[in-house]
């Protein structure tokens, strides 16, 4: 089911834009209207494989600390991070997850390549209100921002995330 983002959390995502008052003007005209909006100042965007972005939303609300907004687009799972997370994980997850030795990593083959999205770049979020079953690419919000300021989980949380999804199983191409 489709999570409905609140007032404050549309201030928040709109914060994000160049021009946030056209924005939310724009979601006031039409909420089921999806934005491009930049990421690297308010969030960055982990751009994960749906089934593997399953797992790791499993960890991150059982064992971890919860997740910030996380959206579903195209078959992907869009995970909302700190700032700067876009820019370190990649690296992070290649030197633990592949160590420089000769038996390699323990679970790196399992961690899908991520599109880390940051500074520079501008990702599509969902409509603010769930769009209809029969829209085509079923673009939605699984945990939408509900305040103004949500937390968002840093490279840390997110790199112990990808660790845990990536020992938890095969991975499932997708």
């Amino acid at each position: 089911m489709a999570a409905r983002v609140t007032a404050a959390g549309a201030e928040w995502l709109a914060s994000a834009s160049s021009y946030p008052r056209s924005t939310l003007a724009l979601w006031s005209a039409r909420p089921t209207a999806p934005v491009v909006l930049p990421c690297g100042s308010v969030f960055d965007v982990i751009n994960v494989p749906a089934v593997f972005g399953r797992r790791m939303l499993s960890r991150l609300w059982s064992d971890g600390p919860g997740s910030g907004p996380v959206a579903a687009h195209r078959g992907r799972m869009l995970m909302f991070t700190a700032p700067g997370t876009a820019h370190r994980l990649p690296a992070l997850l290649g030197w633990v997850g592949n160590p420089p030795t000769k038996s390699g990593g323990e679970w790196g083959e399992a961690v899908p390549p991520l599109l880390c999205h940051g500074a520079g770049d501008a990702v599509t979020v969902p409509p603010l209100n769930p769009p209809s079953s029969t829209e085509a690419d079923g673009s939605r919000w699984l945990v939408a921002p509900d305040v103004r300021h949500p937390w968002l989980p840093g490279t840390e949380v997110l790199l112990w995330a990808c660790v845990q999804a990536g020992r938890s199983g095969v991975l499932v191409p997708g």
